[in-house]
């Protein structure tokens, strides 16, 4: 992998640029519909209108569309699909909030953090309702085999993701959540990605083989982009005290639990009422030198070789996916 510093931070920035354009017109058609909704209570409205204007997943709706044009399909004709998935996607994240605890996400207050506890599930609730009534409405202009099949593929990815949550939970609650059951848990995150993938490679007509080969990298990116985020969120004072506090620590934090030498001062610096930023890079510096984490950067690069290897049958989009898979491995 290119080892630059600035190349790195061009990738991820072109990654971001890909994503966002692409998923402009889903995101923009979800906002309208559910910012015209006649709501009574202005209370909901304006946690509404917060989370819209706060939180843009333009990863999901991105890769519907990538996928669809990659397999020869019209990129816009999942403009419609991508909004209603963008509704469903909204209501488990705020509904994950809540079960979190996390008040802050990037450095911005939550629905949950801004609102409370209470309006949170109801706004979580007010989204998952408008994503399952759209997606049904979106979705009724495909033949039926091709509609059964996209819902079939929704509602799996979010049990799938669903059960991953629960398995967090009951870990979190017995404080041994290991290195693998994080693996495992981060693996069943990686199904929505996977589901979107085939999804778009439906909408776009395409053959078996490509919708199986598109949601295999899914699938892969998905598992990449969550183990990234685990690196990230070690690096962040905020995202490590709420993790310590009421979620399961970041997968390196958990790996260098694993050495006796080192466990005493890991727990030293969590334990703290305030986790400053020195906090933090005393707490990478232990984390980062470990073999667990070399092996895991190297099986990281090699699963991207794989994939890549993959990719080389697909009829178009294959830079952009390329990029989107190696921009996974940017900051580690």
């Amino acid at each position: 992998m290119n080892n630059d510093k600035n190349a790195r931070k061009k990738l991820a920035e072109e990654a971001r640029i890909i994503l966002t354009k692409r998923s402009e017109a889903a995101y923009e058609k979800a906002k309208k519909i559910i910012l015209s909704e006649k709501i009574k209570c202005k209370l909901i409205q304006d946690a509404i209108r917060h989370f819209m204007l706060e939180w843009q997943d333009v990863q999901h709706p991105g890769l519907l569309s990538l996928a669809c044009e990659a397999v020869g399909g019209n990129p816009n004709s999942a403009n419609d699909v991508g909004a209603a998935l963008l509704f469903l996607l909204g209501g488990a994240h705020i509904h994950d909030d809540v079960i979190d605890q996390s008040k802050y996400k990037g450095g911005k207050p939550t629905v949950y953090g801004k609102f409370g506890r209470d309006i949170a599930l109801l706004v979580g609730d007010a989204f998952l309702f408008e994503g399952l009534t759209f997606l049904h409405q979106f979705c009724e202009r495909f033949p039926e085999n091709k509609r059964r099949r996209i819902v079939d593929l929704v509602k799996a990815s979010f049990f799938e993701i669903g059960s991953g949550e629960a398995t967090e939970v009951i870990f979190r609650e017995k404080h041994d959540f290991s290195p693998k059951s994080c693996m495992d848990y981060l693996k069943m995150r990686a199904a929505v990605a996977e589901a979107i993938m085939r999804i778009g490679a439906i909408i776009g007509d395409g053959d078996e083989k490509e919708i199986e080969l598109l949601g295999h990298y899914g699938r892969t990116l998905g598992f990449l982009s969550a183990i990234r985020d685990e690196f990230i969120d070690t690096f962040e004072p905020k995202e490590l005290e709420n993790r310590y506090r009421y979620e399961c620590l970041p997968l390196p934090v958990l790996y260098a639990l694993q050495s006796t030498q080192k466990r005493e001062e890991i727990v030293r610096l969590l334990q703290k009422k305030k986790i400053t930023e020195n906090d933090a890079y005393a707490l990478v510096d232990l984390v980062m030198d470990t073999n667990d984490i070399k092996k895991v950067k190297k099986e990281m690069e090699f699963t991207i070789k794989q994939e890549l290897r993959r990719l080389k049958t697909i009829k178009q989009n294959k830079n952009e996916l390329k990029l989107l898979i190696l921009a996974t491995v940017e900051d580690l």
